[in-house]
């Protein structure tokens, strides 16, 4: 074929090579849908798969029939019914209501196992009775009062009164750190720092002072504000006319800014006489010194 092209066209082996291969391309797209259809995937395979699935679908009376079918039949002719108590009944008695031996036994199983019939619709709890069944033995069913009541209506609910404890009056001002815990709202820790502040002061004057102590917010205040109570205290005072530096530390409303003020003052114009000379110093107002006035003396 090649010797032929040469004569009559003058191809090259290289253009003779690749007119081969353009042949060779056109042949495997021709086939490709020859053999496509071997491989095709079958679709909607979900939607076979749900329709499947929907008609294996069971109702709860078809499962009850299901399963009561898994026993010999329920009712013949030869069954007589009377009145009974399901509770009390044996296997034999069961077996002349139409139930035969294994679906007798189940129901004995049943009660032996704690399980009680508490009215006549309980029947239906069995799945070894059949609907039908279920109806003709609903008549006659007489439940022993003694198994009809609810046992969780049988226990007399008694409201034990507890006796509230009379409320916990604690002096701040001589209580240690234990008897502080005693006040509703009062964990350790604030006791501790409850107890570390007083004894820096030498005692409260007032409730609200117990704010300055650090982590008892105004909540917890409200909480604790009639729960204690101030005895009599001997405040740690400072002499204004002889501290210096270190000792006016010991009152904690003061900056040091403050404390140097009233240091310098005394140095400038002399001995204070009362704390109403402090007025005289600009960066302390009378909120202050009204705090301060009790942890001074002159």
């Amino acid at each position: 074929m090649r010797v032929w092209l040469n004569k009559y066209f003058g191809f090259s082996k290289s253009e003779f090579n690749g007119l081969l291969l353009l042949v060779l391309i056109i042949a495997a797209l021709k086939a490709v849908p020859f053999f496509y259809g071997f491989i095709k995937v079958e679709e909607n395979d979900s939607e076979a798969l749900l329709s499947q699935l929907a008609k294996i679908e069971i109702t709860d009376n078809e499962l009850r029939v299901h399963k009561a079918k898994r026993f010999a039949p329920t009712f013949n002719k030869k069954s007589k019914l009377f009145k009974f108590d399901p509770n009390q009944l044996n296997a034999d008695r069961w077996q002349m209501l139409g139930l035969s031996p294994k679906q007798a036994q189940a129901v004995i199983n049943y009660v032996s196992k704690g399980g009680k019939f508490r009215k006549a619709e309980d029947l239906r709890k069995m799945y070894t009775i059949s609907p039908d069944l279920y109806q003709k033995l609903l008549p006659f069913v007489v439940i022993d009062p003694r198994y009809s009541s609810n046992p969780r209506n049988d226990f007399t609910y008694v409201k034990k009164e507890v006796a509230k404890k009379p409320a916990v009056i604690i002096d701040v001002n001589h209580a240690d750190s234990a008897e502080l815990e005693e006040i509703k709202g009062i964990g350790p820790a604030l006791a501790r720092r409850i107890s570390r502040y007083r004894d820096r002061l030498g005692g409260f004057y007032r409730k609200e002072q117990l704010l300055d102590v650090y982590g008892l917010d105004s909540n917890r205040y409200n909480e604790i504000k009639d729960q204690v109570k101030l005895g009599p205290a001997v405040y740690k005072t400072v002499n204004l006319n002889t501290a210096q530096f270190e000792d006016m530390k010991r009152i904690p409303y003061l900056t040091l800014k403050q404390m140097n003020a009233i240091i310098q003052y005394r140095k400038q114009h002399g001995n204070y006489v009362t704390a109403a000379d402090l007025k005289k110093i600009v960066i302390l107002n009378q909120e202050l010194i009204d705090r301060i006035s009790p942890y001074l003396s002159f």
